[in-house]
């Protein structure tokens, strides 16, 4: 038996479960399916944390966590639970490096409020930082953290509230797109809507592939490291969020996050600079212990009282796109589908106005909101 709704979303993650929420607020009735199960670890939304921060080198995205940080606010208080978790964000590094450079200029074209330390200033106030003659550092208040699972977890549950059906553990078999409608098979049943949205993570290439979008799209496994400081000093409100400006012996950019809770510890990493593969079934997710010393000599460097005792590393997935920016928009012959895919690492803090963005484009075929660095014509042109 043929089962029909106005609305189905392909993947649960950071962003499918937020476009299943607004699909289904607006009134929607909607299905959500997950080929795994929900919190899964194999992707890139499971976790403790993920950074959310104003401070970008591109005015496009400062703009588009103006109206982000809102609908986290929202969310956090329909959810009645914690989401967000300020801790103030501080970018350090030699004032001469191009990221450090572009950043800066970026936020002062934006108008975004921020602090200039030198070094002696970052020394008074945030002690933990052992910076090098003639660093400098931006500091941004807002930044923080969100809890990466609550938040996925949280979207899901409102749009069950909502009315949305969600079904894990459901693998789809295949997509069947027609003129004004779609069609969706898995092992077991098959499901019609009249819209469609694909948000599959690490497993979009090969879905979007079948529907004639060729995304250069490259997964890359990342390594976290969470770490058990040294003194009492590593919590939110004493220690902010941090990226470090290297731009070389320790990869692109070390990052890491404070948590409330001791026993996660702060977390540390570095944005890319691992090997990428094509499909996720050639990831090897054990991780590698010698990473674990690597970025443990970065902490031992510029924060020492981070290097502590490793208290647990995973891996989690990255899809990349050739220039970072993500790929949002309506499939070119069947406009009633929207996907969205390669956030390539920065994308958490941006989920849920990716789902708002993509329902609307699912419902209306536009979005209020700036897409000009996300289109899919920089990639591919498809005949309409």
């Amino acid at each position: 038996m043929v089962q029909q709704f106005d609305a189905i979303v392909l993947g649960a993650g950071g962003v499918g479960s937020a476009a299943a929420y607004y699909l289904a607020k607006s009134g929607q009735k909607v299905l959500l399916l997950e080929q795994f199960e929900l919190n899964h670890q194999q992707g890139s939304s499971y976790g403790f944390s993920r950074v959310i921060r104003y401070t970008y080198d591109n005015p496009i995205y400062i703009e588009l966590m103006r109206a982000a940080y809102p609908l986290w606010f929202a969310l956090q208080e329909e959810a009645g639970e914690q989401l967000y978790v300020k801790t103030g964000g501080l970018d350090f590094g030699f004032p001469s490096e191009e990221t450090f450079q572009k950043l800066k200029q970026s936020m002062d074209r934006a108008g975004l409020d921020y602090e200039y330390l030198e070094k002696k200033e970052v020394d008074r106030r945030f002690p933990q930082f052992n910076l090098d003659d003639g660093m400098a550092a931006l500091f941004q208040a807002d930044t923080g953290l969100l809890k990466a699972s609550r938040c996925v977890l949280a979207h899901v549950r409102l749009a069950q509230k909502y009315g949305a059906t969600v079904c894990d553990r459901t693998p789809v078999i295949k997509i069947i797109p027609h003129s004004d409608r779609v069609e969706i098979k898995t092992e077991t049943e098959t499901y019609l809507a009249e819209r469609l949205v694909i948000t599959a993570g690490s497993w979009s290439k090969a879905l979007l592939a079948e529907q004639g979008i060729n995304l250069p799209l490259k997964i890359m496994p990342c390594q976290l490291g969470f770490y058990q400081p040294k003194s009492a000093k590593f919590k939110p409100g004493n220690f902010p969020v941090f990226f470090a400006h290297m731009n070389g012996e320790y990869g692109e950019m070390p990052y890491g996050i404070p948590h409330e809770d001791e026993s996660i510890g702060v977390k540390v990493t570095t944005f890319y600079g691992w090997q990428t593969v094509d499909h996720p079934s050639e990831v090897d997710y054990t991780p590698d212990e010698e990473w674990v010393e690597y970025i443990r000599n970065f902490s031992r460097q510029y924060i020492p009282d981070a290097a502590g005792e490793t208290i647990s590393t995973r891996r989690c997935l990255y899809t990349l796109t050739p220039d970072k920016h993500f790929v949002v928009d309506n499939h070119p012959n069947y406009p009633h589908i929207a996907f969205g895919a390669g956030f390539s690492g920065h994308g958490f803090k941006f989920t849920t106005l990716m789902g708002k963005m993509l329902a609307e484009l699912a419902l209306k075929g536009k979005t209020q909101h700036d897409t000009s660095l996300f289109k899919l014509s920089r990639f591919q042109q498809v005949a309409v």
